[in-house]
């Protein structure tokens, strides 16, 4: 039986993904066959979810693999073009427009060269996804995202296996193509591993901000009663409920990744008393241990020190250790807090250490 997070986690993708275009390109003659039959599987998947695909084969036996695709049940109509040649956006359109997937000879393309971005920017793909022999490595590992603007520098630091690559997809992201994927095509399940999960497996180019920190929005206030609702039964976390939150919305901020909310923090000033609390500190369970914890806990004192506020404290039942020793936070008496937190502290009965940071 699936897990129920990771079912979770996919289903979190479905919604966004579909009616998007994704153009995957498949180095098939490179590939082992099991891992390209669980690659084909997997779009058949995404294609009932509702993703429109282009399959453009790099190498390998254009017959066979469209063969594949209809043995794998894809709804799959050929181009009677190559990828690149004069014509080809405007019947991949057509053929995605029957609702089917498009399979496209691009055996004479280096994958992600300037012919295969064309095509990808004219056919409004929100993705290019390259599963290939070689895959982006950096350190010898595969990195979850990479800024296109970091990629140039990245390549020449001789810490990089497939540097060109990374310069490539790099330049398509910069020529305007939102994502680019470089996953490592023997890997069976790679593709649902690197799309329906918040980190992947792959080595993923991006022009945006794949990652941020943003200010809580109305609609996300909800998720974010869900995602804390854990810890507040845990007495983790203060109980707090969508009005309390609505009306002090300015002081939230939420962490995304690919435009998920993965975690919260809060910073409430406190006029008058040059003091400002951490609070509403959570990173969903699944996002521990990335260091994400201490990012809140940066973005919110910076927020503090942009108000001129000198001092931060927060108060917890649980994360003394994490306050003291990765954010250096130093305990402190109940007193120094603002007289009303102190008050809510009494009358709460909550068992709370108090930490504090000068700025």
């Amino acid at each position: 039986m699936a897990d129920q997070g990771d079912v979770r986690a996919v289903l979190e993708y479905v919604p966004r993904f579909r009616g998007k275009i994704f153009v995957v390109l498949i180095e098939a003659g490179l590939l082992p066959e099991p891992a390209i039959a669980e690659s084909l599987l997997d779009l058949a998947a995404m294609e009932d979810v509702g993703v429109k695909l282009i399959l453009g084969v790099l190498g390998g036996d254009l017959k066979d693999l469209y063969d594949w695709t209809l043995e794998c049940e894809i709804m799959a109509a050929r181009l009677t073009r190559p990828l690149g040649e004069p014509g080809a956006i405007e019947e991949a359109k057509a053929i995605l427009g029957r609702g089917q997937t498009v399979v496209a000879d691009a055996s004479s393309n280096d994958p992600l060269d300037p012919q295969v971005v064309d095509f990808t920017l004219g056919i409004g793909a929100v993705k290019l996804i390259a599963l290939l022999e070689e895959a982006i490595l950096i350190d010898g590992e595969p990195v979850p995202a990479v800024r296109a603007a970091d990629a140039d520098a990245l390549a020449i630091s001789g810490t990089v296996t497939g540097a060109h690559l990374l310069q490539a997809a790099a330049e398509a992201c910069r020529r305007g193509v939102p994502r680019v994927h470089v996953l490592n095509g023997r890997r069976q399940g790679v593709l649902v591993d690197e799309l329906f999960s918040n980190e992947g497996v792959g080595t993923m180019i991006h022009a945006d901000s794949y990652r941020q920190i943003r200010p809580l929005r109305e609609e996300d206030i909800p998720e974010l009663l869900g995602m804390i609702g854990r810890s507040v039964r845990r007495t983790k976390l203060v109980a707090r409920n969508y009005e309390d939150i609505e009306a002090r919305i300015g002081d939230y901020r939420v962490m995304t990744i690919d435009d998920n909310v993965v975690g919260c923090v809060a910073l409430h000033d406190y006029p008058g008393e040059n003091v400002a609390e951490v609070a509403c500190l959570y990173v969903k369970l699944n996002h521990e241990g990335r260091g994400y914890g201490v990012d809140l806990v940066h973005h919110a004192e910076a927020l503090a020190r942009e108000k001129g506020i000198p001092r931060v404290f927060a108060l917890t039942t649980r994360a003394a250790d994490f306050f003291e020793k990765r954010v250096g936070y130093s305990p402190c008496d109940p007193d120094a807090l603002p007289t009303t937190r102190r008050q809510q502290l009494e009358e709460s009965g909550r068992d709370s250490k108090v930490f504090e940071k000068r700025l």
